[in-house]
Parts: structure tokens; sequence; C-alpha cells
């Protein structure tokens, strides 16, 4: 390639990066000093890589002005851990029936291991802008205070409704914000990565959703935005084609109807949850896709499904 075209070449791509500052302007502005929580899944955390281009947009968002908060969770790392450990794991209606040697390693594998990397991987990319991770657990400052949850599930045989007992699975009760805010409103610039544990008002510890816990965390903050970060594009219509908006009726509509299937049906029912509580926005989606978050966040046409009022 000659100097000269290289030099064009170099010219269209500065003209090109130009444009999309333009473009991204307005809503840079209109996400200015708003808090976005990011529930950061099991299945979207992927490969290394991939998880350090996560990190890196966090921290691009917390340098635009905005106040991320990171849930994660890590349902896939939790079974790996209980496989070794030669216990067996058994679900009901999505949630791991938890007794009291699972929530030692979940405990474990959640506010521990996944929990510090995410916050180091943030802190690393992070570096040179003096933006850090801290990793938090909803037990740190009774962030998150649980109750155990009931569930009924109806025998088949006899149609008779019957309690199922998921041991230390809880659900949240009372989000109390504080050491939150003082840390997405401190001088300093701190990216709070809470892991879904919370304790019950007796001081026993539980299990939790992780996209219940960003929900619960989403609506009491008054969050403009929650993005769910998974490994599908968003809610697929019976086609197979990405439902770009749903209001809240419309995504009650698609579980009713069938169109949303499995994994899903709690994740559109954390959406609605969290807009009822105040929630601007819930969006479901792909978290490999390179800078999903920023293409949602930033452009016209977005990256998922969004579901509003």
């Amino acid at each position: 390639m000659s100097e000269t075209t290289e030099g064009q070449a170099n010219e269209g791509q500065g003209w090109a990066t130009a444009k999309t500052l333009a473009e991204a302007l307005p809503y840079i502005q209109i996400y200015d000093r708003e808090t976005v929580v990011i529930k950061y899944g099991g299945h979207a955390m992927g490969e290394e890589q991939v998880a350090k281009l996560f990190a890196a947009d966090v921290v691009l968002l917390k340098m635009l002005g905005l106040h991320p908060v990171v849930v994660h969770g890590g349902g896939p790392q939790i079974s790996a851990m209980l496989e070794r450990a030669g216990v067996k794991s058994t679900f009901v209606d999505g949630l791991r029936v938890t007794d009291a040697a699972t929530m030692e390693v979940a405990e474990m594998v959640l506010s521990g291991a996944i929990n510090k990397e995410i916050a180091n991987w943030i802190t690393q990319a992070g570096a040179e802008a003096e933006v850090r991770g801290v990793g938090l657990s909803g037990k740190d400052a009774r962030l998150l205070t649980v109750e155990k949850v009931a569930r009924t599930k109806k025998d088949p045989g006899s149609q008779i409704e019957k309690v199922v007992d998921l041991g230390y699975v809880g659900e949240p009760k009372h989000v109390d914000t504080t050491l939150l805010k003082a840390l997405i409103h401190a001088e300093d610039d701190y990216i709070p990565v809470v892991a879904p544990i919370g304790v019950s008002a007796t001081g026993e510890t539980y299990n939790v959703n992780a996209d219940t816990v960003a929900g619960a965390l989403a609506g009491a903050l008054g969050a403009k935005r929650m993005l769910l970060l998974t490994d599908v594009a968003g809610v697929l219509d019976k086609d197979g084609e990405l439902m770009r908006q749903l209001t809240v009726d419309e995504a009650r509509a698609a579980i009713a109807d069938g169109v949303a299937t499995g994994g899903m049906i709690p994740k559109l029912e954390t959406a609605i949850a969290a807009v009822e509580a105040g929630v601007e926005a819930v969006v479901i989606l792909d978290g490999r896709r390179p800078h999903a978050m920023l293409v949602e966040l930033f452009t016209e046409h977005g990256a998922g499904t969004l579901i509003c009022r």
C-alpha cells in the first residue's frame, strides 16, 4: 500500500470514528449520571477474552458518566464445582435445590472466585482511568435481606398441590442501597460487582437467582436501564425472529402464548417486575457479542429485546 493510499484509509477511519461519536452523543447525554444495572449471566461470561471485553465496556460506561452496577450469576460454575465435589444438583422450576453443602459451595464460587475475578478484570481494564471494581455480596452491609422461597408443585397423579422445600434458596425482601450509593457517588470511580447471595433476618445465608437480584437492585436504585446479558439475541417470535420491543402486557402475552419458553420465561418475569418497580426499561441481549451493551445504549437500533411500559 502506498503512503497516499494508507493516508486516505486512515483519514476514512477518522471520519467514520467521528461519525460514530456524533451519532452516540445524544444517547450519552440521555444516560449521563443515570444508573444502569447489568446482569452478567453464567453462560454469557464465556471465555476470558470475552469477559475482559465486557469489563472494558463497563469501564467505558463509567467514563462516559453512567453509574454501572454489575450483578453476576454463576450457575454453570457452581454445577461444575458440585460435580467435582461429588454433590448432585436437582432443580425445581429452574431453581437449584440448595442444601447446606450446596450452599457452602455456591457461596464459595459466587462470592469468592467469580465475584473477585470480575472485579479484578474491571480494575485492570480501568487502570489508566483509575476506575476500580469492588466485589460485594448481598451479605455486605445487609445489602440484600431475603426470605426463604416458598414453592408448590402439582403431583402428576393426584393433581394435589404439594409444598416443595428448596432449602437455602431465598428471594429479596428488602434492599438497602446505602453502600451501593456510597460507591456509585464516591469521588473516586468505583463499580460495584454484586454476587447473588443474601442473608435472612435471622442471619442465615441464602442463594438467590441472579436475575431476581438484578431486578430488585435496579428497582431499589431507580435505574434507567437494566441489561440482562445472556447467551441468546433476545426474545424470539415463533418464526425465530428477534422481537425488538415489548410492552409489559406483550411480555406477559409472550409467556402465556408459549412464545417465550424455558429460561426466557423467568427473564421476562424479572423484566416485568423491574419495570413495575420503576425501572424505565429492561433489555435482554446476547452478552457474548462484543460491545453489545454499547450498541444497545448508544445506537438507534439497539441490540436486543427492550421491555417497557
